[in-house]
């Protein structure tokens, strides 16, 4: 069983107790690259590096010490709309490791000297994602679908916004964003649920005033009843590489839309990680024009992406993109046969359950399940959503998100 609750200061908890000597813990903070001013792009991965660099109680060695000398692991990582520190430790030290990931949060003090090293390494990160077509395509198709959203700005920023970012912007960035009310806990361990929770609260209350007020938290998006045609485009850019690399792709639902589970489901039937999925069977295994396709649903709180990626030899790419199209118009005209949605939705509840079988997936979904839905969904009722599919709710859904005339196309050649 998964315990949750909300905290007076407006900080989320969720806990899942576990038979393992290891214990994970995530702190998800509702703010990524949708949250940052226009001027500032990249500032919150930015910022996500820069919580290691000192805080009002640790240098940086010591910070890096103080989970590792106990075998322990301390990371993060930077998304569109949030950010996540995360921890693993043995189960005696789970309060240490809670209370540094507050403290983190909280009271990180971004000096400057520390700030211009870091850029320089942002900058390389940034340069090596260039080197990386496969990668930045992805980045690219971002932009051009979601434009004018904070959603199309680049997670890394640019080498030109992140110059701009001085100790002063990052301290008002957190002070904005970094707050309880947009912030979940999450806790894996082989304890009690009342522990867990003692951890938590004890933690937090180190860093917040015990009268403070969070402020409510904002309405969800209404998902729209029909999803809109995305931006008009269909290019290619030279970027003289061996290999092609090609998106084929177009908007989805968010979050809060009831036929996500539909796409989940057909996401995974067209390229998902299994060697049997629709794509990777007609393009590798049966044609050889690819070493590897994939299909990818995302989902964010007010709009999603569906994309297909591949990559081949040039000479191979307008007879990959004419495969591509005759499997999504085969898709979007033929309903699956009962036996055949029965299959794929059997595969999808084993992945979804190996996936789930690690303490830290664990730990990190269900921080993310509580800031999107301010719950976490038991396995019991995922399968029970993934059941209620039928052949003709996913041919609807094919139909809508998949249809010709909102495809878009971007080729690296």
């Amino acid at each position: 069983m998964i315990q949750t609750k909300t905290f007076d200061c407006g900080l989320q908890f969720a806990f899942r107790r576990s038979r393992s000597q290891v214990a994970y813990a995530a702190l998800a903070i509702q703010s990524g690259t949708r949250n940052e001013p226009a001027a500032h792009s990249g500032i919150a991965h930015m910022t996500e590096h820069m919580l290691f660099k000192g805080t009002v109680r640790h240098t940086p060695q010591q910070i890096s010490n103080r989970l590792e000398v106990l075998g322990g692991e301390l990371n993060a990582y930077t998304a569109k709309e949030e950010t996540v520190l995360y921890s693993t430790v043995l189960k005696e030290d789970t309060a240490k490791a809670v209370d540094l990931l507050f403290e983190l949060a909280f009271t990180s003090t971004f000096p400057q000297k520390e700030l211009d090293k870091e850029r320089c390494v942002v900058i390389d990160e940034i340069n090596m994602y260039k080197d990386s077509p496969s990668e930045c395509i992805f980045e690219e198709f971002e932009r051009l679908l979601f434009e004018p959203s904070p959603l199309a700005r680049p997670i890394l920023g640019t080498t030109k916004s992140l110059k701009s970012i001085d100790s002063a912007a990052l301290h008002a960035y957190v002070h904005d964003n970094f707050r309880p009310e947009r912030m979940c806990i999450a806790i894996v361990g082989n304890m009690t649920p009342q522990r867990a929770e003692k951890i938590a609260l004890q933690a937090v209350s180190k860093y917040i005033p015990a009268d403070y007020q969070p402020a409510p938290r904002p309405a969800r998006p209404l998902a729209p009843a029909q999803l809109p045609l995305p931006p008009v485009f269909n290019k290619e850019v030279a970027k003289k590489n061996h290999q092609i690399n090609c998106i084929v792709g177009t908007t989805a639902f968010s979050y809060y839309d009831n036929r996500r589970m539909e796409m989940i489901l057909l996401a995974n039937l067209l390229g998902g990680p299994s060697a049997n999925s629709r794509l990777n069977q007609l393009l590798r295994e049966k044609n050889a024009l690819v070493y590897a396709i994939d299909a990818s649903f995302t989902q964010f709180a007010d709009n999603g992406s569906m994309l297909i990626y591949f990559g081949c030899e040039k000479p191979n790419l307008d007879r990959c993109l004419e495969l591509v199209h005759a499997e999504l118009a085969a898709i979007r005209e033929k309903p699956l046969s009962d036996r055949a949605l029965r299959i794929a939705r059997r595969q999808l509840v084993g992945q979804l359950a190996v996936a789930s079988d690690n303490g830290e997936a664990q730990a990190l979904s269900m921080a993310k399940s509580m800031l999107v839905f301010g719950e976490v969904m038991p396995d019991e009722e995922v399968r029970r959503r993934l059941e209620a599919i039928t052949p003709e709710s996913l041919l609807r859904v094919a139909r809508e998100v998949l249809a010709e005339e909102r495809l878009r196309t971007l080729i690296f050649k």
